[in-house]
């Protein structure tokens, strides 16, 4: 019965007396014990802090938490407490890092191939109180003037921190010295702001609607404002634009030149004045054939705001009024002459 150990075979006449791994001669850890002979073995590091690579040509920093694999060896004592190197290759340069814990101070130290990042969090600040270590006790009890010192200093920090509780008491007791009235300030800048806010809302959903756009819009603000205001719209006539638009032959033909001429810049000033007096040529024969075709195509001419705002309908006969011999005028049917040349068809449409 092969047991738990699924994968690995153990012959009949061993099971029960050694393990697969004892037979086949390999570490139940692997190839990260290859080096197990010589008390080291391979795990994976995490960086406990940022550092500064000093094998890198140019300055390099390690960031924390940057996980490396590392041999670990034992490398002392502290007591009963045992002191371990961890051992890594920087894959940038190639050099070797070396940290190993301090079970004195609780920490990590680097001792080789790099440094710690300062960060300046050493430094006692303010309102930190700082634990004194064994040979700073040791130092106050056998040097009075060390002690008096402390003392000192200890005091002038007491009136300084009492100070400044007292303070903070102060500004508390006068921002609630009054509870109803300060709810009451605090609720009505809430709806005032309430207000704007569901004003802001009722005009964003409104724009939304009528601009039909599916995605959240953000608040205007005075940069928005600026901007828009510098934008300048000139001024713009929809009829004659929608005329000239539709004069326009659907495949524009290019610009036709007898000879290719070179580059302005390589031009003389004679070759400069023909080549510009031979476009402003093909640019007004352009825009007289486009003139000329929205006056004689059918379709062009309805759309023309002349047309429209003389009271003329192309195609359409009206009543003429004739006088008689006797001088009275008398109303007769006759086909009004198209201003703007021949109709498509000679009926009239129902």
């Amino acid at each position: 019965m092969q047991g738990f150990n699924m994968g690995r075979y153990v012959p009949p006449e061993h099971e029960g007396t050694t393990s697969a791994n004892k037979l086949a001669g390999k570490h139940a850890l692997g190839n990260r014990a290859r080096k197990s002979g010589q008390g080291i073995l391979t795990v994976r590091f995490e960086m406990p802090f940022a550092i500064w690579c000093t094998t890198c040509p140019k300055p390099t920093i390690i960031g924390q938490g940057v996980r490396f694999n590392a041999e670990k060896k034992k490398v002392g004592n502290y007591y009963t407490t045992p002191i371990f190197s961890f051992r890594m290759k920087h894959n940038v340069c190639g050099g070797g890092i070396e940290i190993r814990t301090d079970p004195k101070n609780t920490a990590y130290v680097v001792t080789e191939g790099a440094k710690k990042r300062d960060t300046g969090e050493d430094k006692v600040q303010d309102g930190e109180i700082r634990i004194r270590t064994d040979e700073e006790r040791e130092r106050l009890q056998n040097d009075a003037f060390a002690a008096l010192e402390g003392k000192v200093a200890d005091k002038q920090q007491a009136v300084t921190d009492k100070s400044r509780i007292e303070d903070l008491q102060r500004s508390k007791q006068k921002d609630w010295d009054d509870p109803y009235a300060a709810s009451m300030k605090l609720r009505r800048a809430f709806r005032a702001d309430r207000k704007v806010r569901q004003t802001n809302e009722a005009l964003t959903e409104g724009l939304k609607d009528r601009m039909s756009l599916g995605m959240e819009l953000l608040e205007e603000t005075e940069e928005d404002r600026t901007q828009a205001g510098l934008v300048d719209f000139g001024d713009f006539d929809a009829e004659t634009a929608v005329v000239k638009a539709r004069s326009r032959p659907l495949f524009t033909i290019p610009l036709s030149t007898n000879k290719i001429l070179p580059p302005k810049s390589k031009q003389t000033k004679a070759a400069k004045a023909i080549s510009d007096a031979e476009e402003r040529r093909e640019r007004l024969r352009k825009e007289l054939g486009d003139n000329t075709r929205a006056v004689l195509d059918p379709f062009l001419r309805d759309n023309k705001p002349a047309a429209q705002a003389s009271g003329v309908i192309v195609g359409i006969k009206r009543k003429r009024d004739t006088v008689s011999e006797s001088g009275l005028a008398v109303g007769k049917s006759q086909p009004e002459k198209s201003l703007h040349g021949p109709v498509l068809v000679d009926y009239d449409s129902e």
